[in-house]
């Protein structure tokens, strides 16, 4: 029963990180695909999660850290470089 509900979540994750992608592609803003590819991020992170509980294993856990680092850093500097127009300050 408990696999049935993994594999159930798994779904349901897997079309929210295509809709997510579908947003970043046709996004009617920069702000707005910002946003898809940082709640897709999010999204991978619940897939390695997932996974990590299905395979009954921590084996992943540093790809979900690195992958959430770097998902936190691109949204800090694009959303930077949409205020100020660019990421690194000369100062």
């Amino acid at each position: 029963m408990f696999g049935i509900i993994l594999n159930i979540v798994l779904i349901m994750l897997s079309l929210n990180i295509v809709i997510c992608f579908i947003r970043t592609l046709i996004g009617p803003s920069l702000p707005d695909r910002i946003l898809a590819l940082d709640a897709l991020g999010m999204q991978l992170i619940g897939v390695i999660g997932v996974i990590m509980i299905a395979q009954d294993t921590v084996a992943y856990a540093e790809v979900a850290l690195v992958l959430s680092i770097l998902a936190f850093i691109g949204t800090v500097a694009m959303s930077k470089f949409i205020e100020r127009g660019v990421i690194f300050d000369p100062d």
